[in-house]
C-alpha cells in the first residue's frame, strides 16, 4: 500500500524532483521586461528620454542627462496603478482587478556647475541617487468555465511519468505526486498476461472529461538603488554612467481544479506555491549630444542585468473519491504533499541599446522620440542545483529581438505644461501568429512656481499573454493541453512632487 501523504522535509533540489518549478525561461522574461519610467513628468510623454537632459529620471535612464542641471532637486513620485485581466476560456470570460498604492521613484541630485566665466571645456556636472521601481509583479488572473474541457491534468501526468520506474515515481514532480493520490498507476501487467517487475507505463482509472477552472495570484516587485553622474563638456557633449544595484522579489500561487461528472474521481486540486528573491547589478553608460540649440540626440547603453536569485517552492495535491475501491483500498480524500525545494541559481538579463532625439520649440516645449533594442533570446540562466540546459535552450528558441519605440511632446503655457505620449513595445516571442505586443497611452500636467514643481501623468498599457496550465502532445508533437487568453491593461496614475534649491 501506497503513502498516502509525503512527509514534509526541507531539500535541496535534485534530480529526482526534475527542477524545483518548471518555466525558469518564463522567469528570464519575466525579470528581464523593463520600460522606461520615473518622474511624472517623464511618463506624461510616453517615456521618452534618451535624449532629455534637466530631469530625475535621468538618473536610471540616460546618466548624461545629468549635466544639464544647473541647481540641485530632490523629488519624490506616488503612484497607484489598477491591473485589470480579462481572460477567455472556451469562450467564457472572466474579470479580474489588482489595485496598488507605490512609491515608484525618490530621486536627489546634488549640482555642481562651473560658473560661466571658467575658461576649458569642462562645466561641471551632477550627481544622482535615486530609488526607483522597476517591476510591479502584483495582479490576479485565472479561468472558469461550465463546460467539459478538451484534455485532462491527468493526460499530462500519464505523459509525463511515462518510462520511470514505479521504485522511482514518488519523487518526480507533479506526476510523482498524482501517483501518490491514484490519479495514475502503474501498468503491472503486460499483452500476455505476465507481471512486469518495476513497471514504467501508466494508466488512470479516471473517465471522462473534466470541468476545469485555475487561479493564479503573483504578488511582489523589483527596484533599483542608481548611483549616476553625469558631465557637461561646453553646453554641447553630456556624457554620463551610473550603477544600478536591484532587489526584486516574486510570489506566486496556483490552485488548479477539476471536477469529473463521470466518477470515481470527483473532483481534484493542485496548488503550487513559489517565491523567488534576490538582487542584482548593472551599469549604463549616455551621451547626449547638442548641435544645434533646439536638437538633442542622445545615446544609451545598458549592460545586462547580472542577477544571484532565491527560490522556494512546493505543491499539494488533493484527490476526492467518492468511497471508490481501489486494490483492496476505499479511496475518499487522498493527500500528497511535495517536499519544500530550495535552490539558487544567477539570471542574465539583455544588454539593451538605446537612441533618440528632441526637437525644442523655444520656450513652447519640445517632441521627443526613442528607439532602442533588447534580444530576449541573450538572457541566460546558471545554476548548480538544477540542470538550467533545458530553460536555456528554450530562451534561444522561443525568444527574439525587439524593436521598441517612444514618443512625446510637452507644451509650455506660462507656467503649465501639457504632454502626451505613446509607447510601443515588440512582441518577444519568435515565430508567433499571436501579438504580444504592448501599447502605451499616456498623458500628464504640470506646473512649476519658482522652485517648486508638481507634475501628474495617467498612463494606460495594454498588452495580451497565452497561459498554459499544463502540456499535453497530440501525435505530430502539437500542445493540445488547457490553454487561456489574457488580455491585461493596466491603469498608472503617478504624481511628482519637486524642490530646486
Amino acid at each position: 500500500m501506497r503513502i498516502f501523504i509525503l512527509v514534509l522535509s526541507i531539500v535541496i533540489i535534485s534530480s529526482t524532483f526534475v527542477s524545483a518549478q518548471s518555466g525558469y525561461y518564463e522567469d528570464a522574461y519575466r525579470f528581464s521586461q523593463s520600460i522606461p519610467a520615473g518622474s511624472a513628468r517623464i511618463m506624461g510623454v510616453g517615456g521618452a528620454q534618451w535624449s532629455l537632459g534637466g530631469d530625475v529620471s535621468n538618473i536610471a535612464g540616460n546618466p548624461a542627462g545629468l549635466g544639464f542641471f544647473r541647481t540641485s532637486e530632490a523629488s519624490v513620485t506616488l503612484g497607484y496603478t489598477d491591473w485589470g485581466v480579462q481572460t477567455s476560456y472556451l469562450g467564457q470570460n472572466r474579470d479580474y482587478h489588482t489595485t496598488n498604492f507605490s512609491l515608484p521613484n525618490v530621486s536627489f541630485v546634488m549640482a555642481n556647475p562651473k560658473s560661466e566665466f571658467d575658461r576649458g571645456n569642462f562645466k561641471g556636472g551632477s550627481f544622482g541617487i535615486s530609488i526607483q521601481r522597476i517591476a510591479n509583479f502584483n495582479t490576479e488572473y485565472g479561468y472558469f468555465s461550465d463546460e467539459l474541457g478538451q484534455t485532462s491534468i491527468i493526460d499530462f501526468y500519464l505523459q509525463d511519468a511515462n518510462g520511470i520506474p514505479e521504485n522511482q515515481i514518488q519523487s518526480y514532480g507533479l506526476s510523482g505526486l498524482a501517483y501518490n493520490t491514484y490519479q495514475i498507476n502503474p501498468i503491472t501487467i503486460d499483452e500476455d498476461g505476465n507481471p512486469i517487475s518495476n513497471p514504467d507505463t501508466y494508466d488512470s482509472f479516471v473517465l471522462g472529461l473534466p470541468f476545469q477552472d485555475e487561479n493564479i495570484t503573483q504578488e511582489g516587485s523589483s527596484s533599483q538603488i542608481t548611483f549616476a553622474y553625469g558631465a557637461n563638456f561646453s553646453h554641447k557633449f553630456f556624457v554620463g554612467g551610473s550603477v544600478g544595484i536591484r532587489t526584486l522579489n516574486f510570489n506566486s500561487r496556483k490552485i488548479y481544479n477539476e471536477e469529473f461528472p463521470d466518477g470515481p474521481l470527483d473532483r481534484s486540486t493542485l496548488q503550487e506555491n513559489l517565491f523567488i528573491n534576490g538582487s542584482g547589478i548593472n551599469l549604463s553608460l549616455g551621451v547626449i549630444y547638442k548641435p544645434q540649440d533646439y536638437l538633442n540626440l542622445g545615446f544609451n547603453f545598458q549592460t545586462p542585468t547580472w542577477y544571484a536569485l532565491n527560490e522556494e517552492y512546493d505543491a499539494a495535491m488533493v484527490a476526492n473519491y467518492n468511497n471508490y475501491e481501489f486494490e483492496g483500498e476505499n479511496l475518499n480524500r487522498v493527500e500528497a504533499l511535495s517536499d519544500i525545494f530550495l535552490s539558487s541559481y544567477n539570471l542574465n538579463t539583455p544588454l539593451k541599446i538605446g537612441g533618440g532625439a528632441s526637437v525644442f520649440l523655444g520656450k513652447n516645449g519640445f517632441i521627443s522620440a526613442d528607439v532602442d533594442w533588447v534580444d530576449y533570446s541573450m538572457a541566460n540562466i546558471k545554476s548548480r542545483d538544477f540542470d538550467e540546459g533545458p530553460d536555456n535552450m528554450l530562451i534561444d528558441n522561443l525568444y527574439t529581438s525587439t524593436i521598441n519605440f517612444r514618443a512625446g511632446a510637452e507644451y509650455r503655457f506660462n507656467n503649465f505644461r501639457i504632454r502626451g505620449g505613446y509607447g510601443f513595445y515588440g512582441n518577444p516571442i519568435a515565430n508567433s501568429d499571436y501579438d504580444r505586443s504592448t501599447q502605451q497611452i499616456s498623458g500628464g500636467l504640470g506646473v512649476k512656481l519658482n522652485k517648486f514643481s508638481v507634475d501628474f501623468a495617467l498612463v494606460n498599457q495594454k498588452f495580451n499573454t497565452l497561459y498554459s496550465s499544463y502540456q499535453v502532445l497530440d501525435n505530430q508533437g502539437n500542445n493540445i493541453g488547457l490553454l487561456t487568453e489574457v488580455k491585461n491593461n493596466l491603469i498608472n496614475g503617478v504624481l511628482t512632487l519637486g524642490l530646486s534649491f
